[in-house]
């Protein structure tokens, strides 16, 4: 499974160079000026980086030399603090896996929840009023799941009648996601590499508390860290083969999204590397946004004007997304089985990361549509797996 990891990236690298021959979306990604052509509004990314100019000397660096758990995750993804019960949970997206930690005992106490056996899972939330139990966007749209056992039932398809009858559902899977501050769950959905070419044909759902359904987004190729500031009137989200990481307004009352913009997009000087893109991120109390970079070896922290002033240096290539639990910002990463054969890209790819950086995460919400999920029901009986 990480040689389609592997498959992925080498085709993005191709598409930024207007060289990819791999699926038929292709020529939409030709660039301008060395960037790629910005698919839901037609426009190019900007070539020039819209962060601030920022002296290398005033970023505070940070360094992280090993693993804090020492795994092989071929796309580990998805990190979430339960705050209740002080664990993490987080997930093997291509190796269809959902990992869990108690940070009381530490590295010790990790255990494999469920081998969803390909069923992929690319983000989770808990829910209001369930303490058992946690929502996720999977293979097919969203999902309940049990903490413990990971019993599993699907409670909303996403994609339409025509769709599934085009085979959209399987080519297809979850990536990113998060709750809104009215509980509403929003999940990017983009094409499988395991089993599908290069795909712009992606898009970012958004399950409301009535189990009702709604596309915000489309047009989306790889989904990544949506989050909201701490007014709640701007959205954060990454296409990431864009290298862009853009802003919306957002109204909390309906949830619409308007005024697209690109907040933080790559410095040019390519100074994390070539391949570096914007991947999963988070929001700290402070306002300020944690982003790794896949591809680039870091976690960057970004200032609410976009300017980089700090990066945490990863003993790892593939950094894939940040969380926060209490002071200290936990990292997974990818490519544990993307070198030849099935190795690990490099030594600690896979493995999972942890800092403290001094700082608190923002509260992460809940979805609030807990008496409404009983869902899976076969003539009125719940049914699960």
């Amino acid at each position: 499974m990480g040689a389609a990891l592997s498959k992925l990236w080498s085709s993005i690298r191709n598409a930024w160079t207007g060289g990819a021959t791999a699926g038929k979306n292709t020529q939409q990604h030709q660039q301008a000026n060395g960037h790629p052509k910005d698919l839901e509004s037609g426009t190019h990314t900007p070539a020039r980086a819209t962060e601030p100019a920022t002296k290398m000397s005033n970023i505070k660096k940070y360094e992280i030399t090993e693993p804090w758990l020492k795994l092989n995750c071929s796309l580990g993804e998805g990190p979430f603090w339960e705050e209740e019960t002080n664990t993490i949970r987080f997930l093997d997206v291509e190796k269809c896996k959902v990992h869990r930690v108690n940070l009381n005992e530490g590295p010790s106490s990790h255990k494999i929840i469920k081998d969803y056996e390909g069923i992929s899972i690319g983000c989770t939330a808990d829910i209001e009023n369930n303490v058992s139990e946690f929502i996720f966007a999977g293979k097919y749209g969203y999902g309940i799941a049990n903490k413990s056992t990971g019993a599993y039932r699907w409670i909303k398809k996403v994609w339409s009648e025509s769709e599934i009858a085009a085979n959209k559902h399987e080519k297809f899977r979850g990536n990113d996601g998060a709750v809104d501050s009215q509980g509403r769950f929003w999940a990017g959905f983009m094409f499988d590499p395991l089993v599908a070419d290069w795909s712009d044909e992606g898009a970012v759902f958004r399950l409301n508390p009535d189990l009702s359904l709604d596309r915000p987004l489309s047009n989306i190729t790889i989904p990544n860290g949506t989050t909201w500031n701490k007014k709640d009137d701007t959205m954060y989200f990454a296409d990431s083969p864009f290298k862009t990481i853009y802003q919306f307004d957002f109204d909390p009352a309906t949830g619409a999204v308007t005024n697209k913009r690109p907040f933080f997009v790559m410095p040019e000087d390519n100074r994390y590397g070539k391949d570096a893109v914007p991947d999963g991120h988070c929001i700290d109390e402070e306002g300020y946004m944690w982003t790794a970079l896949h591809g680039g070896g870091h976690v960057l922290r970004i200032s609410p004007q976009g300017e980089i002033v700090a990066e945490i240096k990863v003993p790892t290539a593939q950094p894939t997304c940040p969380c926060f639990a209490g002071e200290e910002l936990f990292i997974t990463s990818a490519g544990g089985t993307s070198g030849p054969d099935g190795t690990p890209a490099d030594e600690y790819a896979g493995s999972c990361f942890k800092i403290n950086v001094g700082v608190r995460g923002l509260k992460r919400f809940k979805f609030k549509g807990g008496e409404h999920v009983e869902g899976g029901k076969v003539d009125g009986e719940v049914v699960g797996e």
